[in-house]
C-alpha cells in the first residue's frame, strides 16, 4: 500500500482524514511517516503498553490434568489461542501468530475427558457454545450425528486495555463503525475495549447485545471487562435481530454493540437502528470492503449496490458502460475497519470508498499500525483492494 499522506495532531484532539483537518496536514515529499503515541492508563503495568487479563487458570480447570502442567510450563502460553480436544486425535495447542499447531502429548483424547470437560462448563446453546461462567473463554463443540459431543475447541478469551488506542480517535465523532476480519484477528476483544471506553470514560448509555455470550462472558453477571456497559443476552443466535431492535425501544441506549452481523434480518436491524441516531459497533464476516460489498445478506451495511442503467449522453461523458453499478442509499457504517492482523488496521470512510471501488477507482484510507515501540502510527496511504 503506497503512503500518500501522513497527519501529525495533537494528542488531546480527535483525528481523521476524513474530516477537514488541512491545518494540520503536512505534504511529505519523501512520504516518511510521523508518528503519534497513544498510550492506555493500564499500560505502565503491562507488557508492550497493553495490560491483559485471561483468567487463566479457569481456563486449564477443564482441560485434563497432565494438558494443565503442559501449558503451565509453556513458555508461550501468554500466546495461547485455543486448545483442541477430538475424540481418538491427539490434543492440541495453537498460538497467535503461528501456523499449525503443538501436540500437547503423544496419547489420544477419550471420551471421558470430553465429558470432563462438558460437566465443567455452562450449557451448550443452539450454536454449539458454551462458556465458563466469570470469564471470557468460549468453548464450542462438534457433535456426531447422533449429536454426541465429539470435539472441543477450547478458545482463550482475553481482556485486553489498550488496544483501542488503535481508533480511539474515532470514537468522539459518535459515527457507526464496522469491523472486518479474518477469525481470531480480534475483533470481539476491541468491541469489548470499546464498550467500556465509551460507557465509562465518554460517559455514553451503552448496551451490548450479546449472542453467545463472548462479549461480556458467561453468566448472568458481566465480566468487569465492559466497564459500565449493559449486556442483553441471546436466547437463540435465530433471535439476534429481535433483541436489537428490543435493546433500542426497551433500554434507551445511545451506543448499541453487537457481533457478528450476518444475516439480512439483522442487517435491517443495523439500519433501523441507525436511522433511530443510535451507535453502532459490530462486526461481520468477512475480510475486506469488497467481501460486503459483494454479500447480497450484507452489503445493505454499506449502502447497498444496485445496476443503473444510463442514457447514450452520460455514458459517454463518463466514459463507461451503459449498465453500471451504485450506492443505493447511505451506508449504515459510515466506518469500515479492515482488521488484516492485530495491530494493523486499514480504516475506510465508507460512502466515499464503496463509490471509488464500484467506479474502479482506489480510495483514499488510512492505515493504523503498532511500530517496533509499540507506538500507535497513523498513516495516510491508497487502498490495495480490487476494483468490483
Amino acid at each position: 500500500m503506497s503512503v500518500a499522506m501522513v497527519t501529525f495532531f495533537p494528542v488531546s484532539k480527535p483525528f481523521s482524514i476524513f474530516h477537514d483537518r488541512s491545518s494540520v496536514s503536512l505534504r511529505i515529499k519523501h512520504y516518511l511517516p510521523i508518528r503519534r503515541r497513544m498510550v492506555s492508563k493500564a499500560s505502565h503495568t503491562a507488557r508492550h503498553g497493553l495490560a491483559v487479563e485471561d483468567d487463566f487458570n479457569a481456563f486449564l480447570e477443564i482441560l485434563p490434568r497432565d494438558l494443565r502442567d503442559n501449558l503451565l510450563n509453556e513458555p508461550k502460553s501468554a500466546q495461547l489461542l485455543e486448545v483442541i480436544l477430538d475424540l481418538g486425535r491427539l490434543p492440541e495447542a495453537r498460538y497467535q501468530g503461528e501456523c499449525g499447531g503443538k501436540y500437547l502429548r503423544n496419547t489420544q483424547v477419550s471420551m471421558e475427558e470430553l465429558e470432563y470437560a462438558q460437566n465443567a462448563v455452562g450449557k451448550f446453546g443452539g450454536d454449539n457454545r458454551a462458556g465458563i461462567e466469570g470469564t471470557l473463554h468460549r468453548i464450542s463443540a462438534i457433535r456426531s450425528s447422533n449429536g454426541v459431543i465429539v470435539g472441543l475447541t477450547c478458545r482463550v478469551g482475553r481482556a485486553v486495555r489498550g488496544h483501542v488506542d488503535m481508533v480511539r480517535d474515532l470514537l468522539p465523532f459518535g459515527e457507526s463503525i464496522l469491523f472486518v476480519g479474518r477469525p481470531g484477528v480480534g475483533k470481539t476483544t476491541v468491541m469489548r475495549e470499546i464498550a467500556r471506553v465509551l460507557s465509562d470514560e465518554v460517559d455514553r448509555r451503552v448496551v451490548i447485545v450479546d449472542t453467545s455470550n463472548e462479549i461480556g462472558g458467561d453468566g448472568d453477571i458481566p465480566h468487569a471487562a465492559i466497564g459500565g456497559a449493559r449486556r442483553l443476552q441471546v436466547p437463540e443466535p435465530s433471535m439476534q435481530h429481535r433483541i436489537m431492535i428490543e435493546a433500542v425501544e426497551n433500554h434507551m441506549p445511545e451506543v448499541i454493540i453487537v457481533d457478528e452481523i450476518g444475516t439480512e434480518a439483522e442487517a435491517l436491524a443495523c439500519r433501523s437502528i441507525g436511522e433511530r441516531g443510535v451507535m453502532l459497533i459490530g462486526t461481520a464476516h468477512g475480510e475486506r470492503l469488497e467481501n460486503i460489498i459483494k454479500n447480497p445478506t450484507l452489503s445493505d451495511l454499506v449502502g447497498g449496490i444496485e445496476t443503473v442503467t444510463l442514457g447514450d449522453a452520460e455514458a459517454r461523458a463518463r466514459r463507461c458502460k451503459k449498465s453500471i453499478l451504485e450506492r443505493k442509499a447511505l451506508p449504515t457504517f459510515p466506518f469500515l475497519i479492515e482488521m488484516r492482523e492485530r495491530h494493523y488496521w486499514v480504516t475506510h470512510w465508507t460512502e466515499r470508498s464503496v463509490d471509488m471501488l464500484l467506479h474502479g477507482k482506489r480510495p483514499q484510507v488510512e492505515v493504523r499500525r503498532r511500530n517496533d515501540r509499540f507506538e500507535v502510527v497513523i498513516e495516510r496511504g491508497i487502498y490495495d483492494g480490487f476494483e468490483i
